[in-house]
């Protein structure tokens, strides 16, 4: 098969922002569509159609959908890598390639957001398909390959991570969607039925807009006890090299970054803290 099950510090060589501390402490998972679409389905139907493609990809196969609707959604519910209980574990980190040929609006060139979207089907408040937590990487238009990961640091979390948002209820001052009350994080991780990758953010409605756009690379990362996160190299301690990084990395991270290890968008002072505490070879 084609989907790789790694130890992660051997698959830093392609994805640098996935670092472990201890080889045995986690998993990575790449669907790179060479040995088919290992449960990943894509838009279809009367607005167009994905297609797996041979080449093309980064490298190699890959999905391609061509397609019109008010937005396009990748999702697999049948992969036991993506779907299963992530609240486990101490880290998860989930990643997706993209390259964009098209996204316009009666012939405009336009933009629309890409995200990530964990969703569960069990209990859903009357009215709603599902309860979900999604993260927004950026909106995004047309564009070369271009590699998109978030990682949760803490799946037990019961409040929503920085950048996270919920699905499910609405709040009733804002209108925004919101997790129903009875339902936290980590809940919805524990009960992941479904993955997604969408440009249809909750809370938001856009009109008919022209898709022509590739993904591949779909990879999960899942560490059963948490890394260090201040060993941005991987080599299983916090060192000088660790700390160059960083601070070569200071400032917004455009969109992510080795450096932000609090995960809030930028390298700052609560990054240089953590970094400075974790000094010395990491446990495990």
């Amino acid at each position: 098969m084609k989907t790789r099950t790694l130890a992660l510090a051997v698959s830093l060589a392609l994805t640098p922002n996935f670092a472990a501390s201890a080889e045995e402490a986690c998993e990575l998972v790449v669907v790179t569509f060479d040995e088919g679409a290992e449960g990943w389905v894509g838009p279809a139907g009367p607005g167009g159609g994905t297609v797996l493609e041979e080449e093309g990809g980064n490298p190699g196969a890959n999905l391609h959908t061509v397609f019109n609707d008010f937005g396009i959604t990748f999702y697999n519910d049948s992969n036991p890598a993506f779907v299963q209980d992530l609240a486990v574990y101490g880290q998860v980190t989930i990643g997706i390639d993209l390259e964009v040929k098209d996204i316009s609006f009666f012939g405009a060139p336009t933009t629309r957001p890409w995200l990530v979207e964990i969703r569960d089907f069990q209990n859903t408040p009357p009215g709603y398909p599902w309860v979900s937590v999604w993260y927004l990487f950026s909106d995004v238009g047309v564009s070369e390959w271009t590699s998109w990961e978030v990682t949760i640091t803490d799946p037990s979390m019961t409040e929503l991570p920085p950048g996270w948002g919920g699905y499910g209820a609405e709040d009733p001052d804002t209108f925004e969607p919101i997790l129903p009350a009875d339902r936290t994080f980590s809940d919805v991780l524990a009960g992941a039925d479904e993955i997604v990758f969408t440009t249809l953010q909750p809370g938001y409605f856009f009109g008919f807009t022209d898709f022509d756009l590739r993904i591949d690379n779909i990879r999960i990362a899942a560490c059963f006890v948490a890394p260090c996160p201040a060993d941005l190299t991987g080599d299983g301690q916090v060192d000088g090299e660790d700390l160059s990084l960083l601070l070569g990395e200071w400032g917004i991270c455009p969109p992510s970054c080795p450096g932000d290890i609090t995960g809030d968008g930028q390298v700052d002072g609560e990054d240089l803290s953590l970094l400075l505490g974790e000094w010395g070879p990491c446990p495990g």
